[in-house]
């Protein structure tokens, strides 16, 4: 279903719980449009309302991720400081959504393309996919945001390399710098994505909003007490279907 210019929105078994937001703009390999950084943050928000969508999987169509912001629109998208700008606040709805996101990554995830995967819980790539932190290309200072979420991942040295050369790296390098978190032969990403989305899905709802605050610390003492406390039901469940051998019955946001 396509949801604005610019992205297409899939929904596998309704059984799954599993959304697909699909970056479709192939013709100029998936670079993000002004009105495209402008209307994710909407997309999410829908999305994160929706009960029937537990995990949310964000790729590229063609092949391509994303080859970052369209060039072409940059005056539009000049960021001052860490505070405004499309992509810093799409890229800070992403890191907000409460569910699970993963990037499915095949082929070019360059400059915005990987604000935006580093922006997601999850990040899988293809054997053939090619990452690059490209601003010095352009005399573009990196987001604040962006630039340190790039160093919580890669460490200091390594974003340095990425930022100072703007240079393209392999899959392989991509994977031994903490960039992405797995790496699979291309007939095989696909896949192991939606095994793990599925698998995710089919856990306690509570627990995985509750991990995803405390780590990414959203989440102070009181949050987790707060959790706590909510999770008691979860809890009585989880344990019952264990000491009954079947499959847990989790209501919580459902």
């Amino acid at each position: 279903m396509q949801i604005c210019n610019g992205f297409r929105l899939t929904v596998g078994d309704p059984a799954e719980h599993v959304a697909t937001l699909r970056i479709d703009r192939p013709d100029k390999r998936n670079a993000m449009s002004a009105d495209m950084w402008r209307a994710l943050p909407g997309i999410l928000e829908r999305l994160a309302a929706d009960p029937g969508v537990r995990v949310l999987v964000l790729t590229g169509a063609g092949g391509t991720f994303c080859s970052g912001a369209d060039i072409s629109e940059i005056a539009r998208l000049s960021e001052d400081g860490d505070d405004t700008g499309l992509t810093v606040t799409a890229e800070r709805a992403l890191t907000r959504f409460p569910k699970p996101v993963i990037a499915m990554i095949e082929g070019f995830c360059v400059g915005g393309g990987c604000q935006l995967a580093l922006a997601c819980d999850l990040r899988l790539a293809a054997g053939d996919a090619r990452f690059g932190i490209t601003p010095a290309r352009l005399g573009i200072v990196y987001p604040l945001s962006s630039t340190r979420r790039l160093v919580d991942h890669v460490g200091p040295s390594a974003a340095k390399a990425l930022l100072y050369t703007a240079d393209l790296v392999d899959a392989d390098r991509a994977l031994r710098i903490g960039l992405v978190d797995e790496v699979l032969p291309a007939g095989e990403l696909a896949g192991r994505v939606y095994g793990l989305a599925r698998t995710m899905a089919g856990r306690s709802q509570l627990t995985l909003a509750a991990s995803k605050e405390i780590v990414d610390g959203r989440t102070g003492e009181d949050g987790f007490r707060a959790w706590q406390q909510a999770s008691r039901d979860e809890r009585s469940e989880g344990v019952a279907a264990f000491l009954e051998r079947r499959p847990p019955r989790f209501t919580w946001g459902r």
